[in-house]
């Protein structure tokens, strides 16, 4: 494929520590074009190893530090300019996480950044709005393994951002042990999924926005079912949802679940997620919603971009003082 962006342009490396997945993504990022070169997603199920005390297992971060081995190698071949590690939900709680954040920066010699559930918001809109770009107001939902990020934005503006402790992998361990789905279960997960965020999703209603767009892999996920299911053309609809809710309860089980277009990794997580998607849209009235190109990774690369130009121009304006001064 020819490289469309100048060469000039620099490449940037943004590592994600989700509760679910680890993803490593380089890019270069130029006159408003966004150019993938690298992209590596190993489904480490970080969150899976947090115990109801708030300890992390040591198989967990092993199949962390594991994953951080190859995206160092990744790293050192590839070279970027700059990089940046963000880790969120799984981390913010974990009692024992500054053990697991020792090796991983040893790992990669970097320094990782436990970052607050509101700087992870931004950057989730700051990368979807650089996918999409559009003056319409829009609503972006990010459902992680162990939080929920919603946002409220018009262009690269966000004027709303709010997340919750709520995210697939919690809530199908607390809800759906074992893999089991019944009818019952998903009633008490929206229940107690409704009762965390109800109070906090007046301005998420859709008065607030023209378009809702899904940042995460639950909403990927849930979108390839229906398209490839003939359910939708690939729009998260309340009725497709309410269809795939019926399946998961028909199989009985993740294992028994035979959906074209679930992704074997995901089996686990899906009715947490999918019962957190269903509660926002009732909430929210959300009637349509597309899956984004952009998310996190991208956010972090499109912040680094833009500091590295806001410091190119601000090393510019130095110069010509000088020059003026000299």
């Amino acid at each position: 494929m020819p490289d469309l962006l100048p060469l000039s342009s620099p490449t940037l490396a943004a590592i994600d520590l989700g509760s679910n997945s680890f993803r490593l993504e380089i890019a270069r990022v130029a006159l408003n074009r966004y150019q993938r070169q690298v992209c590596f997603k190993r489904m480490v199920s970080l969150g899976a190893g947090l115990d109801s005390r708030g300890v992390l297992s040591r198989e967990a971060m092993t199949r962390g530090l594991r994953c951080l081995q190859d995206f160092a190698s990744e790293l050192v071949r590839h070279d970027p300019s700059s990089v940046r590690v963000v880790a969120t939900q799984t981390l913010r709680e974990a009692r024992n996480r500054d053990e697991f954040l020792h090796r991983a920066e040893t790992l990669l010699g970097l320094p990782v950044e436990v970052i607050s559930g509101h700087e992870e918001a931004r950057l989730i809109y700051a990368g979807v709005a650089f996918m999409h770009p559009t003056r319409e107001r829009r609503l972006v939902v990010d459902i992680g393994g162990r939080s929920t990020e919603m946002i409220v934005g018009r262009g690269c503006a966000q004027h709303v951002m709010q997340s919750f402790a709520v995210g697939s992998a919690s809530i199908a361990q607390r809800f759906f042990p074992g893999g089991r789905m019944t009818e019952d279960a998903f009633r008490a997960a929206q229940l107690a999924i409704g009762e965390t965020v109800c109070q906090a999703l007046v301005p998420f209603a859709a008065a607030h926005w023209d378009e809702a767009f899904g940042a995460s892999g639950t909403a990927g996920s849930l979108s390839s079912m229906l398209k490839a299911t003939g359910v939708t053309g690939g729009a998260i609809t309340p009725k497709g949802l309410r269809w795939l809710i019926k399946r998961c309860v028909a199989a009985g089980h993740v294992d028994r679940l035979e959906l074209p277009g679930l992704k074997p990794q995901r089996r686990s997580v899906l009715p947490g997620g999918l019962s957190i998607l269903y509660t926002l849209a009732m909430h929210c009235d959300v009637r349509r919603m597309l899956p984004a190109k952009g998310a996190l990774r991208q956010g972090v690369i499109v912040d680094l971009f833009r500091k590295s130009e806001l410091n190119a121009g601000v090393r510019l304006r130095n110069q010509l003082a000088e020059l003026a001064a000299a």
